[in-house]
């Protein structure tokens, strides 16, 4: 294959996971891993650069472009999901004493191996200074110099940064390309508006198999053994929550022999109860990942799930107890009034406790310094069902047994 990448083996790179695109391209000399990795784009590149060996590093870097291998380097030290991962290098720099007929000059062959957007203007210390966009550098005369028609203090992010903050800040900007500054101000390179934009829906596309314990960066082209290995681990956690589930139901057998009906009505509740607390899970979720709640707020959102669960568990409950009614008076049961109010109530309290437990799991995991996407379903799960079950069979047990 030579120096020349192969589309096909490029396409390949891009649907393997971070571990097996690193192990792939250990099969391919530095300069071939510079090429591919450069393609991949700088999230995919910083990820795959943290997968591979440390001792294949240094020729990589020596067969790539001075700044992009210096970029490379520093992404292994930037925390996960911050701007940093997503940095690329800034093509177009120059001095403010720069003239737009030699700015113009360079950029002819610039334009030829970079999409520029932006010129950055920087000092002799590489201290970001200003910002040119084309518009200016077109209408500029040409013996006028950068530091003339170049924007100055010009809004910059820094590399250390969370995505999730960075999204916050440029959403009302809506700037094609963001320089990324150190603290000093000294320029690093560039993060374009389209990669953040897009590493955050990742992120959020990713938290759906999270919540069941898939780890983000599975993909369909996983070996099946790393994918039993991530996964199974929340298998067993969610058998072991089932069997507290189980052991509510075990408590109330005697009841549930004496009243066999109450069993249909089991996974009923349950479902509906389930599905309460994922809408509330759900919403919580977003609220984190878009950094829409703060600790002052969580009162409110509790405040308010509980309130949607009564409003909810009421009117579906009265769907359900008049099943329940109906059902138990074709079977000629003496209590039929009696169920149908349990099961009203049951459908309300479960309800309610599932939209607290919902927005209560996320942020529990989140104060635990976990993440709070990671199998949160698996708990809300337990929670659910042991909230349904033990208020129905508990009612049905006070008042019928």
């Amino acid at each position: 294959m030579g120096l020349v990448m192969d589309i096909q083996e490029l396409d390949h790179l891009k649907s393997l996971d971070s571990k097996a695109a690193a192990k792939r391209l250990g099969n391919f000399g530095p300069a071939l891993q510079s090429a591919y990795l450069q393609a991949l784009g700088p999230r995919r590149a910083a990820d795959v650069l943290a997968e591979m060996p440390e001792t294949s590093l240094p020729a990589l870097y020596a067969e790539s472009p001075r700044e992009l291998s210096v970029i490379w380097q520093a992404s292994l030290n930037y925390p996960n999901e911050s701007v940093g991962k997503l940095l690329e290098r800034a093509a177009a720099v120059f001095s403010p004493d720069a003239f737009v007929a030699d700015v113009v000059t360079g950029l002819r062959e610039t334009i030829k191996r970079a999409l520029i957007t932006y010129i950055f203007v920087t000092d002799a210390e590489r201290k970001l200074v200003g910002v040119v966009t084309f518009r200016e550098l077109l209408y500029a005369a040409p013996a006028q110099q950068l530091s003339d028609i170049m924007l100055r203090n010009p809004y910059a992010l820094r590399p250390e940064i969370p995505l999730v903050e960075a999204m916050r800040e440029v959403v009302r900007r809506h700037f094609p390309v963001y320089p990324v500054c150190d603290a000093n101000g000294v320029l690093l390179g560039q993060v374009r508006g389209q990669v953040l934009f897009e590493a955050q829906a990742i992120e959020i596309s990713a938290q759906a198999g999270q919540l069941v314990g898939v780890e983000k960066e599975e993909r369909l082209s996983t070996p099946w053994m790393r994918s039993f290995l991530s996964r199974h681990p929340w298998l067993q956690i969610n058998l072991l929550t089932a069997f507290i589930a189980g052991a509510v139901v075990s408590f109330f057998e005697g009841t549930v022999d004496k009243i066999a009906l109450l069993a249909v009505f089991l996974p009923i509740l349950a479902g509906q109860s389930g599905n309460t607390g994922c809408q509330a899970l759900a919403v919580t979720l977003r609220g984190l990942t878009l950094g829409e709640l703060s600790s002052k707020d969580i009162p409110k959102l509790l405040r308010k799930e509980a309130l949607l669960g009564l409003l909810n568990g009421a009117t579906v409950g009265v769907i359900a107890a008049g099943g329940m009614y109906f059902y138990a008076s074709s079977q000629n049961h003496p209590a039929a009034i009696k169920l149908a109010c349990i099961t009203w109530i049951s459908m309300i309290g479960s309800c309610v406790l599932s939209g607290l437990a919902g927005a209560s799991v996320p942020l529990t995991l989140k104060k635990l310094g976990a993440d709070p996407a990671t199998a949160s379903s698996i708990f809300l799960t337990t929670a659910t069902d042991v909230a349904s079950m033990g208020i129905f069979l508990g009612l049905a047990t006070m008042w019928l047994i």
